[in-house]
């Protein structure tokens, strides 16, 4: 309504029946093996709404597997959840910058690089690590920002210090994963 750009970045947990292959894949790296990923879309309500497909997501929905989106049971994480969204916030990192969506009469052609990401809860905390480690040290995405909000305390995606090596980040960032529980 302000004039801004808009697009959301979310897991492809489902056939949502308006999404298209845009016909776009990535590799991403994901532990200590290289993913493909490839990017749907539809445009609704002035916001072009991404989907990232992999089957590491798809699988895991209520209709395909009998199973919750991040885990078996309520309060017990799927063991590759890190992997996961280490794997969206890597693709949701790249679409603005390889998406050439031509959703509306106002906007055409990929986003750019200056943009504001807002990553929500743990399974994009990710982003704002990537984003530096991976872009802003090649002098990519160097004006853009990250707001990280919080939007349910209750779940962390808190995951064994010793599968920090899985996340790609520089041992640098190790300190800023450790957490005490008090």
């Amino acid at each position: 309504a302000n004039g801004h750009r808009v697009m959301t970045v979310a897991p492809r947990y489902d056939q949502y029946k308006d999404a298209w292959d845009t016909g776009v894949a990535i590799e991403v790296k994901v532990g200590y093996i290289t993913e493909k990923v490839r990017f749907f879309h539809c445009y609704k309500r002035g916001v072009d709404r991404v989907f990232i497909d992999h089957p590491m997501f798809l699988e895991k929905v209520w209709g395909k597997t009998g199973s919750k989106i991040y885990g078996p049971t309520t309060g017990t994480d799927y063991e590759d959840n890190q992997l996961r969204f280490s794997m969206l916030c890597q693709a949701a990192l790249e679409a603005p910058r390889i998406l050439n969506l031509n959703s509306c009469e106002y906007f055409s052609g990929p986003y750019g690089e200056d943009v504001v990401f807002i990553a929500n809860d743990w399974h994009t905390a990710l982003l704002p690590c990537y984003l530096k480690s991976m872009y802003k040290s090649k002098g990519m995405y160097e004006t853009a920002r990250v707001a990280y909000c919080i939007h349910n305390i209750a779940y962390q995606g808190r995951f064994s210090f010793s599968d920090f090596s899985l996340l790609n980040l520089p041992d640098a960032f190790r300190s800023s994963f450790d957490f005490i529980d008090g």
